[in-house]
């Protein structure tokens, strides 16, 4: 039976918990709220030594007691309220997800019974800056020499690889994805993000937090994905993991050693030390976040990356998500979703094919993939993007389907999945029908250090209780990819302002395609005050009661139903479904609505001053002479802060 609040004198719809509103409450209301005598409450309280009468107020702790001796488990109502405003936010979030492709996909994994959902190995994705060991980490981890293959030494493609690890006599696979952390490479790295459970953060002992660093940090927590920061280079003799420790802390990623939540692993991925304490944190939590996939479900992956080989032809690299992968399947592959005749909601694209061939990440030849499996594959006939959506089909006839709604999408300009407003006109329009706490998401660049700071000052300063202002970034230089990139990883609507600074043509175009705004400014005020108006514009609307007319009651006589006032309209006018009050000498007023106007016999809409007419008013049938009715309206106010 479903749990009730109870307010003092109300009975719960499940005798067995009752919540309690305030900090006390009297032995009689509450023998009254959990069913039982005032007696047998007094007869307990008499065994702790407490004499006490039935109006006597006891407290919370104490009202547990006698519960529990009654078998009645008592909480205090605050307990409810915080565990259903958690649900709300749970529940609000599964809607924002189900808005995006990646959500589509957990949401299919979610629908699945429950006793069909397997354990699958954790995907996690390696993040941090340049140089600071990310491929040198995960070679170690191989055991095999990737470095030395990449250009420069530097990761020029998304990999992914799948290793297996011992801890407490369990072996458990771990999915890793490295992405590039050269600042070139920032789309990349926003893929990876995107489809991982876990980002290990590697930073440099020696170096420490570097712009790049937080850059993962900012697409890490944009994807809304737990971190764990792996301190590399401990072996190095200017090694400073205090600072560093310190750094994260001030981005707050507080160690776990410090009395945070965050995990921090000093290793040398180098020489390899406590790379088996970093693999069993991975396993650790693996536990706490428990990722589940149905291995017989609907097949359903995310492409990480594709090319075209002169040999083999379109290659595509494809992380399994649900579903088990097998050589002969027919796959389409596409960003859009839709749905499609005789075959319900499913990937849209122009891109499909049977698989020919898959290898794993090593190379062998495989017959299938099971979720959180990295593959490749052959026999798509054009390279996807990176990001789409791959899913396997029943036959050829429905990936033709597919593929043809797709391109009818495309020639009608029917999005399936149409860009989120990102404006600041429209961020009004889209968080207006959004329940929960409004929030406002800007990315701030500026010229110099010395502009920066004010700017960030004066827009933490609009900063009020029903718009919450929040800085995804706010750093010097021009707008680059990356601040773009990041603007749609945030699941929130983000609009990205520069003040005496260029836009990076490659953000141009991308943020053209993706419809987030971009905003430049050379005065500081100008930039203040469009904000402003948008979180003007973004607050609950405010409403004010306006007078719009008087109308004085000369006399009373009967109808169907109830009774009418004679009246003259002594002010302004008089409307019908008004809402008005019945105002008389020495009584209350009473706040009621025009249901009936008349003038003489006949229904009219509206009645003016020096005018006679008949009113009728909802549930009131008495009227004296010189009751006067007042007429107002609910007048929406312009808000500022």
């Amino acid at each position: 039976m479903s749990e009730e609040i109870l307010e003092n004198g109300e009975a719960s719809q499940n005798p067995s918990v009752v919540y309690i509103a305030g900090e006390s409450i009297t032995v009689r209301d509450l023998a009254l709220e959990i069913n039982k005598s005032p007696i047998d409450l007094l007869k307990i309280l008499m065994q702790y030594g407490l004499m006490v009468p039935v109006t006597q107020f006891i407290d919370i702790e104490t009202a547990q007691l006698v519960g529990e001796e009654l078998g009645v488990v008592i909480r205090p109502q605050s307990e409810l309220e915080e565990e259903e405003a958690a649900q709300a936010d749970a529940a609000a979030e599964e809607d924002r997800a189900r808005s995006t492709g990646q959500g589509r996909i957990q949401e299919i994994v979610r629908s699945d019974d429950a006793s069909a959902l397997q354990m699958r190995p954790l995907v996690v994705t390696v993040l941090g800056h340049v140089d600071h060991g990310k491929t040198t980490l995960l070679d170690t981890i191989r055991k095999a020499n990737v470095v030395d293959s990449e250009a420069g030494g530097i990761t020029q493609s998304i990999g992914a690889y799948q290793v297996e690890h011992e801890s407490d006599d369990h072996v458990q696979s771990i999915t890793f994805i490295d992405t590039p952390g050269h600042h070139a490479f920032t789309q990349m790295r926003a893929r990876g993000a995107g489809v991982t459970d876990l980002v290990i953060l590697v930073v440099a002992a020696d170096d420490g937090i570097m712009p790049q660093t937080e850059e993962a940090i900012e697409h890490a927590r944009a994807a809304q994905v737990p971190i764990l920061v792996a301190l590399n280079k401990i072996d190095r003799i200017n090694a400073n993991p205090n600072n560093v420790m310190t750094q994260l802390s001030n981005l707050d990623l507080t160690p776990s050693d410090w009395g945070g939540d965050t995990h921090v692993v000093p290793i040398s991925a180098l020489n390899g030390d406590n790379i088996d304490e970093l693999l069993d944190t991975i396993t650790l939590m693996t536990d706490e976040i428990a990722p589940q996939a149905n291995p017989r479900g609907r097949t359903m992956g995310t492409v990480l990356e594709s090319h075209v080989d002169s040999k083999s032809g379109v290659t595509t690299t494809v992380l399994v998500q649900n579903g088990t992968l097998r050589q002969g399947d027919y796959v389409v592959v596409g960003s859009a979703w839709g749905q499609v005749a005789d075959t319900g909601e499913g990937v849209l694209g122009q891109a499909w094919g049977r698989i020919k061939a898959m290898r794993s990440y090593d190379g062998q030849r495989i017959k299938g993939a099971a979720p959180s499996t990295p593959v490749q594959i052959l026999g798509i006939s054009e390279p996807p993007a990176a990001g789409d959506h791959l899913e396997a089909v029943a036959s050829k006839k429905v990936a033709l389907q597919r593929a043809a709604t797709a391109a009818r999408e495309q020639q009608t300009g029917g999005a399936t999945e149409a860009a989120v407003p990102q404006s600041l006109e429209e961020l009004f329009a889209s968080l207006q029908q959004e329940e929960s706490e409004k929030l406002l998401q800007l990315i701030v660049r500026a010229d110099v250090q010395g502009s920066l700071e004010p700017i960030q000052s004066s827009l933490e300063n609009l900063d009020q209780d029903e718009v919450k202002i929040e800085f995804l970034q706010a750093a010097v230089g021009d707008v680059s990819e990356s601040d773009v990139l990041l603007a749609e990883a945030s699941p929130n609507p983000t609009v990205i302002l520069g003040f005496n600074v260029a836009v990076e043509r490659t953000a141009e175009m991308r943020a053209q395609k993706s419809g987030i705004d971009i905003r430049l400014y050379t005065i500081i005020y100008e930039l203040i005050q469009d904000v402003e108006q948008a979180i003007t514009g973004m607050l609950d609307p405010s409403f004010k009661e306006v007078v719009i007319g008087q109308a004085e009651v000369r006399q009373q006589f009967p109808v169907r139903g109830g009774m009418v006032a004679g009246c003259v309209v002594i002010d302004g006018v008089v409307k019908q479904d008004a809402q008005a009050r019945l105002v008389r000498p020495g009584t209350a007023e009473k706040l009621t609505r025009i249901i009936e106007l008349r003038r003489y016999r006949d229904p009219v809409d509206m009645v003016r001053m020096g005018q006679d007419c008949g009113i009728r008013l909802l549930d009131i049938n008495d009227f004296a002479d010189g009751d006067l009715i007042e007429v107002f309206e609910q007048q929406e106010q312009a808000r500022t802060l």
